[in-house]
């Protein structure tokens, strides 16, 4: 698939003396599969708005410039002419001025993913000598960039057969996870539990593939618009949603999945082998995880048995 007509970036990624011509376009698909307009119902016309100012009314975008309230109601203004003056040397470049190990970074920190194409022919080799080498090390090369009159923390690396320029958020633009798990018990969790939790999760363990998931929300507009369309405007209310059951108290736990989990891998191990003794850390799960019960009545002969 080629790339779109125009690149969101043009500039340099330098590496000391390694000057990188290249183009970056973003590998994010903005574009809505399905798009609404707001509609004024009783005449059907579509909304427009108009930018006004209060006891002036509607105002030509050319009238319009940047302001800064610093104080309530107080501005002072900004011209397009005043940002385009400020001096900021990385503003064609993206100087690596740092590396650091993949897997050091924070996912949380990484917001949007560009594609970093070689711009000219003889920016092909220095642009392979790049990727291979942050392959190689596995690497990340760190830098500013800035972009649409923003500047931007970078992330160069190795994407498939070419480099990807990511995006990264300020430390400041993160609120603290703190204040938000506060409320959560410390403490460790049972390990008979976190054992029996594991091995149900590695049941499922495989690579990502986005592939498996839909956009059912999407799916179910587009068939909404369809149907809608072909009836002329009319009602379509049918394919509704059927509301969620209310379980009440009788949802599952996480500890009543793991029990019946339990007796399920028991119930397969004792087919194969009826005289094969459980082990002794599923056997201590297994009495952890059973629900108090009364007596039973079976359990005096037990007793004598044992007096034998």
């Amino acid at each position: 698939m080629a790339p779109p007509a125009r690149p969101v970036w043009t500039g340099q990624i330098r590496l000391a003396l390694v000057a990188l011509p290249v183009k970056l376009y973003s590998a994010l698909d903005s574009r809505e599969k399905i798009a609404f307009n707001q509609i004024h119902e009783p005449s059907k016309q579509r909304i427009k708005y108009e930018k006004v100012a209060p006891g002036f009314g509607p105002v030509k975008s050319d009238e319009i410039v940047k302001g800064y309230e610093f104080q309530k109601g107080r501005y002072v203004l900004f011209s397009d002419e005043e940002f385009e003056a400020l001096k900021i040397e990385s503003k064609k470049t993206l100087d690596m001025v740092q590396f650091a190990p993949a897997d050091t970074i924070d996912p949380i920190y990484f917001d949007k993913p560009h594609y970093a194409l070689p711009d000219g022919k003889l920016a092909d080799e220095p642009y392979r000598v790049v990727r291979d080498a942050l392959r190689n090390t596995k690497t990340v090369g760190l830098g500013q960039i800035t972009m649409r009159g923003r500047s931007y923390i970078a992330a160069v690396k190795p994407y498939e057969d070419g480099l990807m320029v990511e995006t990264v958020h300020y430390a400041e633009e993160l609120r603290s996870a703190r204040g938000f798990f506060d409320e959560i018990p410390t403490g460790a969790s049972e390990p008979d539990l976190v054992d029996l939790a594991e091995e149900l999760i590695k049941r499922k363990v495989a690579a990502f593939d986005p592939k498996k998931f839909e956009d059912e929300y999407g799916k179910a507009v587009e068939r909404l618009v369809k149907k809608k369309i072909e009836r002329h405007g009319e009602l379509v209310l049918e394919d509704k949603e059927e509301p969620s059951p209310d379980y009440g108290d009788n949802v599952v736990s996480l500890v009543d999945a793991l029990k019946k989990s339990l007796a399920k891998k028991q119930a397969a191990k004792a087919a194969d082998s009826e005289e094969a003794p459980a082990p002794k850390r599923v056997r201590a799960a297994a009495e952890k995880l059973k629900t108090p019960r009364a007596k039973a009545p079976a359990a005096k002969p037990a007793a004598k048995r044992a007096k034998k």
